[in-house]
């Protein structure tokens, strides 16, 4: 491969930009995960239901959009940049990142995680259901699968950039 085509340039520097998204992503997860869930297990019925509604409104702004459904364009567009390197392990590594952030964040947020977001946003402080601590556990759970997917889909961009980088890549 010649380093310097313009060809592998934008197929780099898609690859590139999709890892630094994709790890922000995960970097998000993981905190959350690690940090706030943890915290939520100590909260009461009605503080849990005023943390999450809070959470849940203020999560939705530019900046979280903007890397959210940035990192499966940019995965996207990388495969597609990288498309006449398929034969290549780099490639097969950007299709498996693009592929667990698409369907294991994107899809799976919108099937699991936003159904429980809305179940907890209905719920009214004062009038909360006796087994409200299930849909926090199953929220925490649903967010660890987040964690796992959004590592596996940024391990497997930084393995194509490490191939790549390496000259390895066959």
């Amino acid at each position: 491969m010649n380093p310097y085509s313009s060809r592998l340039v934008t197929a780099n520097g898609t690859a590139a930009l999709a890892t630094v998204m994709l790890g922000v992503m995960a970097g998000f997860f993981w905190t959350y995960s690690f940090n706030v869930n943890y915290a939520t297990l100590e909260l009461s019925a009605d503080d849990y239901a005023r943390m999450q509604s809070l959470f849940n409104v203020n999560v939705r702004h530019s900046m979280f959009f903007s890397v959210f459904f940035g990192a499966a364009v940019a995965s996207t567009a990388a495969v597609i940049a990288n498309l006449p390197y398929r034969r290549t392990a780099s490639f097969w590594c950007l299709v498996v990142a693009c592929c667990a952030y698409v369907f294991g964040i994107v899809v799976y947020t919108r099937l699991v995680n936003l159904p429980l977001n809305a179940t907890t946003e209905s719920w009214v402080v004062g009038a909360v259901p006796a087994d409200w601590h299930l849909i926090r556990d199953a929220w925490n759970h649903a967010n660890l699968v987040r964690v796992a997917t959004s590592l596996l889909a940024f391990a497997a961009s930084l393995a194509a950039l490490t191939l790549r980088a390496s000259n390895t890549d066959a």
